[in-house]
């Protein structure tokens, strides 16, 4: 039986994504610390792989990753708070398909979209 997904993502620099989704989005790491060119992070029941790919070229990445919350209003005040930018066409919005959203990059330029169904 399958119970859970877990998304990997390229990365350029382990320490700079570590970073980012550590001191900005409040991940935590649980695996791999000592590779350099693997790592896992999680937060609440989400978790997030990433791989090194050297010659991921930021503005052709099309990595992207959907988060479902229940409390989207929290999630996004707290990444306000926490000084991380929003996408700039990613803005918190009800979607036609019923989907509160918001978006954010991260240093690799992945997508990642936070949502909660109505």
């Amino acid at each position: 039986m399958l119970t859970a997904a877990c998304p990997k993502l390229p990365m350029r620099v382990k320490t700079i994504t570590r970073d980012f989704y550590v001191n900005q989005l409040g991940f935590e790491e649980v695996g791999f610390a000592n590779f350099e060119s693997y790592m896992i992070l999680k937060k609440d029941n989400e978790e997030l792989h990433f791989f090194i790919f050297l010659d991921l070229i930021p503005e052709e990445n099309y990595g992207q990753i959907y988060i479902r919350t229940d409390n989207i209003e929290q999630v996004y005040q707290d990444m306000l708070d926490r000084g991380v930018n929003i996408h700039p066409n990613g803005s918190l919005a009800l979607k036609p398909w019923g989907q509160k959203e918001f978006a954010i990059l991260d240093p690799d330029s992945n997508l990642i979209t936070f949502g909660n169904s109505l």
